[in-house]
């Protein structure tokens, strides 16, 4: 009996102080076409392309199904008649057809010669074409030592489909494809130019500023709040966080000193991890770590996993009021990256950890636990017993949605959509299941930068954020849908340029609303 009460804790304690609390939704990352999924099996097949394309989609899931891989930047066209046979699936484990066909050659030398690392939007569209009909084109393929030749058939059914995924997509405003969600290391991802003249004239400024004897830190507030160059935004984040001092004489002191004691605190708590006590924590934390960003192949790493698992437990320990809470650990993988990126230039993603100098790899951890109780610092209600400010915080937004939109709001009263149903996540996770990581980062920049803007700007985000989706949003009918949308916005292809229009929007409403509370009330 001793040993059943001890398994079955965490499950009968989920309200007690500081347990661990299952948050809605928190497993799960925006929607992103690049994931199988099971509904690609029931797709019906039809010889005619263009009947599957004309069929109209009546809801966001039929529409999420006929777009699956509108944004997928790994299937791209052969050129050659030849295509490399797909590895075998194990019976386990069956994937789909299109998943399958996907998936790379057996050969990496010729793959990487034919597949470019960055590939043009023509290539990615046209790859579209050669998907539809994929399953034709391996029925009546025969096989010549493990390699499918395509008939002369298929070549011309290929060559139509192109031409018609083509001019399907002429309705689609014209602009570069950029990166999904994996991809993290490119500041300017809207498909700006790399540097531009305005862009070095700030990496200048800001390079002036911190160079000063002492920082002025409401000056580089000011530069930071649009967004913080690359090459700076580790020592700027360390600075607006508080982890810093403005002086920079004591700056190498204070970091020595505060590594040290972040390594002292894992020395003095990581080994109890297996206690009675803690071993409840501990498993919670190591399941979720997995779940962080799994579509970006860093954080899929055992090195880095097992920094998250220290970070995340010992704050958990020295944080009893909250202790470990999922959606946590989110908060921990901007810090991470922005301070990985001080010795990865690019590709980031796909960075190896152990190729780093075990002195870094500390640094880096140590830098990103501080960071990030620095953050928590400032919104540590959010994670305490019934989460009491985040509740609050979701009161507001729905009463400032009602002010701003009536429509919106009246919309979803008339569907029955509770605000708790979908913006508990956006202020649990901090927006950062609705949006690529890029993103969040850059808007992490805007929020060093306001004086609160962890805990009170980002509630006027939030506001704007929904309001973005109007149109959307007054589309659906029905609550499933409605719900549906809300959980899964596509957001997979933003970058700078939406962020800042979203930043722009979130101070107009902070301005008129914030220091009038009377436009709160009916």
């Amino acid at each position: 009996m001793a040993t059943d009460s001890r398994i079955h804790f965490w499950k009968r304690n989920t309200k007690g102080p500081g347990s661990l609390q299952p948050v809605y939704g928190a497993q799960h990352p925006p929607l992103d076409p690049r994931i199988p999924r099971a509904f690609l099996k029931d797709t019906p097949k039809s010889n005619s392309a263009q009947n599957v394309k004309s069929k109209k989609a009546s809801s966001f899931l039929e529409f999420a199904r006929s777009t699956n891989d509108a944004w997928d930047i790994d299937d791209e066209e052969d050129e050659d008649l030849f295509m490399a046979a797909a590895p075998p699936v194990p019976p386990s484990h069956p994937r789909p057809a299109a998943v399958t066909a996907s998936l790379p050659p057996a050969n990496p030398e010729s793959d990487s010669e034919s597949h470019p690392s960055e590939p043009h939007p023509t290539d990615t569209l046209g790859s579209l074409g050669s998907e539809t009909c994929h399953d034709e084109q391996r029925t009546e393929g025969r096989s010549t030592n493990g390699r499918v030749v395509k008939s002369n058939s298929d070549a011309q059914l290929n060559t139509s489909s192109v031409r018609s995924s083509l001019q399907k997509q002429q309705s689609l405003p014209v602009r570069p494809i950029i990166p999904l969600v994996a991809r993290i290391s490119d500041q300017n991802a809207s498909g700006a130019p790399p540097m531009t003249v305005r862009e070095k004239s700030r990496l200048d400024k800001f390079r002036q500023l911190l160079a000063s004897p002492n920082t002025d830190l409401e000056e580089l507030r000011k530069h930071s709040w649009s967004g913080i160059p690359r090459e700076v935004r580790p020592i700027t984040w360390r600075l607006l966080s508080g982890y810093l001092p403005a002086n920079m004489e004591r700056r190498e002191q204070v970091l020595q000193r505060k590594r040290e004691e972040y390594f002292g605190f894992v020395e003095q708590y990581y080994h109890s991890r297996t206690d009675e006590h803690h071993r409840d924590t501990y498993r919670q934390i190591h399941i979720d770590i997995p779940r962080t960003n799994p579509l970006i192949p860093l954080f899929q790493q055992p090195l880095v996993q097992e920094v998250f698992e220290r970070i995340l437990f010992t704050w958990a320990i020295r944080h009893p009021a909250s202790g470990y809470v999922q959606g946590i650990n989110d908060l921990v993988t901007p810090f991470f990256v922005v301070f990985l990126s001080e010795f990865v230039e690019e590709d980031v993603e796909n960075f190896e950890m152990s190729a780093l100098p075990l002195d870094t790899q500390r640094n880096i951890e140590a830098d990103s636990f501080w960071c990030m109780s620095k953050l928590l610092d400032g919104i540590q209600d959010n994670y305490t017993f019934a989460q009491p400010g985040i509740q609050i915080k979701v009161k507001a937004l729905e009463e400032l949605v009602s002010r701003i939109d009536e429509d919106v709001h009246g919309h979803f009263q008339k569907c029955e959509v509770e605000y708790l149903q979908f913006a508990f996540r956006w202020m649990n996770n901090l927006l950062m299941r609705e949006l690529p990581l890029r993103c969040t980062i850059r808007l992490w920049d805007t929020y060093q930068a306001e004086s609160e803007g962890f805990s009170h700007f980002h509630l006027y985000v939030c506001a704007a954020f929904l309001i973005k989706w109007r149109k959307e949003i007054l589309s659906m009918v029905d609550f499933q849908g409605l719900l549906m949308l809300l959980q899964n916005l596509p957001t997979i292809h933003w970058g700078n340029e939406e962020v800042g229009l979203l930043l722009a929007e979130a101070y107009r409403l902070k301005y008129m609303f914030a220091d009038a509370p009377n436009h709160y009330r009916r």
